[in-house]
């Protein structure tokens, strides 16, 4: 009987501990989905301007998108920002990746001279934020004659990713020395190591580095706009979207910014469907391989 009554003071503490993290969980969600979906449905409204009283459109249409799309006013070609902002991203990406996951191995593998001394410095310079370079950066490369160009912007990118480096190499101490030098002891070199062991087991670390370093450039506004200046036809989506608010055209053409919104989020949702499924492969991948 007692047993019993246990069994059933469990289930009912279960039943409501269960309960009130959905509670919590289903209420964080809505929040956290509320500015998304009031995002997506302003850029299909066809009435009313920045302001309404209401969050469903009375009227839905594509005549925001058409606007934004075929830069309707002259003004704002958001295609070629798009365009710009993907070529950015796309190799800022790839050099930063390569940078990160090659400097983090070099310090976590290898044993050096002044190695420590490296570490302790990147951490202090890490603690200071990068706009406060942005001056001494904008006249490194005026003097060079590269300011208000693409190249600039993937110079700057990359460069900043160097001292990125520490949570990567923090996920490459924790693979075991014993895998390197097991490989050793089978006559594999370094760099197959590096190639056939390490990079398998780091699919993980690998992906959040790319994601990080491609959703940067579509979210960056400091160093474009200082970087760019007033060449319109160079700018990112970022800076192109926020010349839209201004205070004449900001009610007017406020729909065709929240259809910009949904469409700068297209390439970065596509990029973590495809390989959020790297997480789990890469854990267990690489040992087996190796």
């Amino acid at each position: 009987m007692a047993q019993e009554k246990k069994i059933k003071s469990y289930k009912a503490k279960r039943k409501w501990t269960l309960t009130s993290s959905y509670t919590a969980l289903i209420a964080l969600s809505i929040v956290w989905l509320f500015p998304i979906v009031w995002i997506v449905l302003t850029s299909f409204r066809g009435e009313g301007g920045a302001f309404v009283p209401y969050i469903i459109p009375k009227t839905f249409t594509l005549e925001n998108y058409r606007i934004l799309l075929t830069n309707a006013t002259g003004n704002f070609p958001f295609v070629r920002w798009f365009l710009n902002t993907l070529f950015v991203a796309t190799i800022s990406c790839i050099l930063s990746t390569f940078i990160t996951i090659a400097m983090a191995y070099a310090l976590s593998r290898l044993r050096f001279r002044l190695r420590k001394p490296f570490l302790k410095v990147a951490l202090v310079l890490n603690m200071f934020p990068g706009f406060m370079s942005m001056i001494a950066i904008y006249y490194i490369l005026k003097a060079l004659g590269l300011t208000e160009t693409l190249f600039a912007l993937i110079l700057v990118y990359s460069s900043g990713a160097a001292l990125g480096f520490y949570i990567a190499k923090g996920f490459f101490d924790t693979i075991p020395m014993a895998l390197d030098e097991s490989a050793m002891i089978d006559g594999a070199n370094k760099w197959e190591i590096f190639t056939q062991i390490t990079l398998p087991l780091s699919k993980p670390m690998i992906v959040y580095t790319s994601l990080m370093t491609f959703m940067g450039p579509w979210m960056d506004f400091i160093f474009a706009k200082i970087i760019m200046g007033d060449k319109v036809q160079n700018y990112t989506v970022a800076i192109g979207l926020f010349t839209m608010m201004t205070r004449t055209t900001a009610n007017s053409l406020f729909m065709a910014f929240t259809a910009g919104c949904v469409l700068i989020a297209i390439p970065i949702t596509i990029l973590f469907i495809f390989m959020q499924r790297f997480y789990v492969e890469g854990i267990t991948s690489g040992s087996v391989k190796g």
